[in-house]
């Protein structure tokens, strides 16, 4: 099984939560949370806001620490022929947004970064993760845990 680490921010401002428009080199787009993998020896507070600055051009700040999200991704739904089990721990920080200008990501795979309002999120294409950063969010569960959101049709791995 294949393991990755990562680090999300959940930036919501006045309704609205800030989208990354994700552009694999195969597959279809996706609208996600700035964020990802937490790079060897770096710790996860650092990796969101280095993260949030490599995707969106803005700079951030951490406010609080929402949650953690553990899942298995079977090897069939990878879409990466050959491939085995995945397993993604993403820990999620609620961020605010201090400064920059939203940009592509230079030579990267985020395409745009947008504010979107909270309503229009479920009928977008989206990572889970956008729900289970809006679940965490929206409840502050002391747990910092949420239910497991269900994959498919506008939600993907």
């Amino acid at each position: 099984m294949s393991f990755r680490l990562a680090a999300y921010a959940v930036c919501v401002e006045d309704g609205r939560v800030l989208l990354a428009r994700h552009v694999p080199p195969k597959g279809e787009t996706n609208w996600t949370l700035p964020g990802g993998r937490v790079e060897h020896a770096e710790d996860p507070f650092d990796a969101v806001i280095r993260e949030v600055a490599e995707e969106t051009g803005c700079d951030a700040v951490v406010e609080r620490l929402l949650g953690v999200d553990s899942r298995i991704i079977p090897a069939a739904e990878r879409n990466i022929p050959g491939d085995r089990e995945h397993q993604n721990v993403g820990i999620f920080y609620q961020v605010r947004i201090t400064g920059g200008r939203l940009r592509p990501e230079p030579s990267g795979e985020v395409a745009e970064s947008v504010w979107t309002p909270v309503a229009d999120v479920a009928g977008l294409r989206r990572s889970s993760l956008v729900d289970v950063g809006l679940a965490l969010a929206q409840n502050l569960p002391a747990t910092g845990h949420v239910a497991t959101v269900p994959v498919g049709g506008l939600i993907q791995h």
